[in-house]
């Protein structure tokens, strides 16, 4: 089992900047990657970025240039930098950890979500 929880949403102004945190716990050896996902009010949940336990990192081509994925291992935590954002990224954002086990069947948990406005 893998626990994950999100934390550092907010309000924040056009053009401004946020950092989303994922903290997992359990058994996080399992972990192949985590991604960031978001969903707006009538949309369906997109995925933002992601990186592996190798540190190879992938992004949706609308934040390419200022979102940024990073992981500190020793705090099992993986940080979405948020920079110069837009109000129609305003979300819930949620972490999503894809552990694998030894038949490599994967399992996605998926943390509560933390709400991102960005308005003025």
């Amino acid at each position: 089992q893998v626990q994950v929880v999100e934390s550092g949403g907010g309000l924040v102004q056009p053009g401004g900047s946020l950092r989303l945190s994922c903290q997992v716990s359990g058994s996080v050896f399992s972990i192949n990657a985590i991604k960031w996902y978001r969903q707006a009010p009538g949309n369906q949940r997109e995925l933002v970025a992601g990186i592996t336990s190798g540190g190879v990192t992938t992004y949706v081509d609308s934040v390419k240039g200022r979102f940024s994925i990073s992981t500190d291992k020793a705090k099992n935590t993986v940080y979405l930098q948020m920079n110069s954002l837009k109000p129609e990224e305003t979300a819930v954002y949620y972490c999503n950890a894809v552990a694998v086990d030894g038949c490599e069947d994967e399992t996605d948990y998926w943390g509560q979500g933390t709400q991102v406005t960005v308005s003025s």
